[in-house]
């Protein structure tokens, strides 16, 4: 099993906290987000970890880790920055945005997936929006369930806010070694063969994680959520930070 952590972003929202490094390298309560998440892989014997950079790359310096370096993470959204460690997607993968501080027990739940494509959801998702001005609850990358199964998946739902199976997406991926073959072959193929706009993106190479999902959901390949309870937390603005203090104290 790999662990791939995605930290090719600016993280211009951070204001002032990533002036002069990378969102992921912010600190909680003295330890940092993206040393939080590694330490926890480290707990779970995950020891093969990958970390796709961008701007700011020379900023890391973890050791026993494998460093991807996306070179055009400016022309590039979330599809494309994990796409440039797809030769080292050859086995059992965890993938987690590098911005999402998050407790054993869900990383126990996300591990325990059985499937193939299986994504972190949060059914209680709009009392995470609480008090969150900067944030608001238009940006949530929702999920609607029918029948144990992601149907769709994509932000502004609003249509749906009262169905009791719609949840948020927060995160996290757990492919088995078919889930991790079968997306990196759905996404060479569109490489070759896609033009024009793809889902709610102006183009592939502008694509988020959940473009990407709903064109495999559209391919029919299952795609589960993992639902899951513990403690987690979005980094997307100071505002989120002042969240994250009061939940993650160790």
């Amino acid at each position: 099993m790999k662990a791939i952590i995605l930290a090719a972003g600016e993280g211009s929202r951070m204001g002032k906290l990533t002036q002069n490094i990378p969102k992921p390298l912010v600190t909680v309560n003295g330890k940092s987000i993206i040393q939080r998440q590694i330490t926890l892989f480290h707990e779970k014997k995950i020891d093969d970890i990958i970390i796709v950079t961008g701007p700011n790359s020379d900023k890391f310096n973890f050791k026993d880790v494998t460093y991807v370096k996306d070179q055009n993470y400016r022309e590039h959204e979330v599809l494309g920055s994990l796409m440039e460690a797809k030769n080292l997607m050859n086995t059992e993968i965890i993938m987690t945005y590098s911005d999402i501080l998050f407790d054993k027990a869900i990383l126990d739940q996300i591990l325990n997936f059985q499937g193939d494509i299986g994504v972190s959801t949060e059914m209680n998702w709009l009392s995470t929006y609480q008090n969150r001005i900067h944030h608001p609850l238009s940006q949530a990358d929702n999920v609607l369930i029918n029948d144990g199964k992601i149907t769709e998946i994509r932000k502004n739902m609003a249509k749906y806010l009262k169905n009791e199976k719609l949840g948020e997406f927060f995160g996290i991926m757990h492919l088995s070694s078919t889930g991790a073959k079968n997306f990196v072959n759905v996404y060479d193929r569109l490489v070759k063969n896609h033009t024009g706009p793809f889902h709610d993106a102006p183009s592939l190479k502008k694509a988020y994680l959940t473009d990407m999902l709903q064109e495999l959901i559209d391919l029919n390949f299952d795609v589960k959520p993992i639902l899951c309870k513990g403690v987690w937390c979005e980094m997307d603005t100071p505002e989120d930070l002042e969240i994250a203090y009061k939940k993650f104290h160790d």
